[in-house]
């Protein structure tokens, strides 16, 4: 867990992730007002940090660029740490990702977060474009370009490479934080022989969560970072109100259901409502793994248990939905339940 100094307020060992979704009957304004309203009130509640997602060709969300959303976050709080979960490196150059990230941190020094992922973050069309139609393998490129944004990030190249005289301006003393996401066995791996720091993605693949965040602490070797620190991100909703917490299941579920269809719109709330009470939502078998939902004190106790089992430092808690005050409240009751 990251260290706190008399000057620094005490935070939670929890971070959001938003994928700053835009719900029914929004404009993209006002779900980028939203993003604003959740992060202060997280900000405000403990959390330590506020991430941002990467994804693109979806008109459900705001988040395609995620630098302009942490500029103008970083602008609009005060104290939490807030960074993007992640930057799909393969559609950026290493040069201009460590240029974007270094202004950030001369507009908010030592708040700035970078997690880095190796998928595209949207379909394979779309990550076409988004590559300029270059033909590239990211599992081979990917190395390398983490290699290079460390490098332009203040590691520096060997005497007599090419890349030795450049220089990733404005050029500050501090550099962000680093994480290397994964929601597979790849990130945690890649974070440990690295020695880097790891975020495991259990919202999408909570089977894999608990070995493979256990074996990133075995075989983790000193590198960028000197000690193994991971976090596991989970859905989680709190709510006394049942209808609520069934309600948030259903619209995750229908989420995912929609986006195996290609549907990448905005969700009504009477669809969420028909979808909470077809046979087809009833009827499926509950994984209790998947989500923590329920009174706070239920939540709290199951994301512990998570972090517990995985042996995290953090918890990054996920809670997409359509009523952002229910959201707020979430975070709100999580963090008042979290033990101090």
């Amino acid at each position: 867990m990251a260290d706190e100094t008399p000057d620094t307020p005490a935070t939670l060992p929890l971070a959001v992730l938003d994928f700053v979704g835009i719900e029914h009957g929004e404009t993209p304004v006002d779900s980028i007002a939203g993003a604003v309203e959740v992060a202060r009130a997280v900000e405000a509640a403990g959390y330590r940090r506020y991430w941002v997602s990467e994804h693109h060709n979806m008109t459900s969300l705001a988040c395609s660029a995620p630098e302009i959303l942490i500029s103008h976050l970083l602008t609009l709080t005060s104290s939490i740490r807030v960074g993007a979960a992640g930057i799909m490196l393969p559609n950026h150059t290493a040069f201009k990702v460590a240029e974007t990230f270094r202004t950030l941190l001369a507009i908010a020094p030592g708040r700035v977060d970078l997690g880095l992922g190796r998928a595209p973050g949207t379909d394979p069309l779309t990550a076409h474009v988004l590559r300029r139609g270059v033909q590239t393998d990211p599992a081979a490129d990917f190395p390398g370009q983490v290699a290079e944004l460390l490098g332009f990030l203040g590691d520096g190249f060997p005497e007599g490479h090419p890349y030795a005289r450049l220089v990733a301006a404005p050029v500050v003393a501090d550099r962000p934080e680093v994480f290397m996401l994964g929601s597979s066995a790849y990130g945690p791996q890649f974070a440990a022989v690295n020695g880097m720091r790891a975020v495991f993605a259990h919202h999408m693949s909570p089977d894999l969560a608990t070995p493979v965040l256990r074996r990133y602490r075995e075989q983790f070797q000193p590198g960028v970072e000197q000690q193994p620190w991971s976090a596991i991100s989970v859905l989680a909703f709190a709510s006394d109100d049942p209808e609520q917490v069934t309600r948030f299941e259903a619209a995750w579920a229908l989420t995912m259901l929609n986006l195996r269809r290609n549907i990448r719109e905005p969700i009504r709330p009477e669809e969420v409502d028909a979808f909470a009470a077809s046979p087809e939502f009833r009827d499926a078998p509950r994984d209790p793994d998947r989500m923590a939902v329920g009174p706070a004190s239920e939540v709290v106790a199951r994301l512990r248990e998570l972090q517990e089992q995985a042996q995290t430092d953090e918890v990054v808690v996920v809670t997409p939905g359509l009523d952002r005050a229910a959201r707020i409240a979430s975070f709100e009751a999580i963090a008042a339940a979290w033990p101090r």
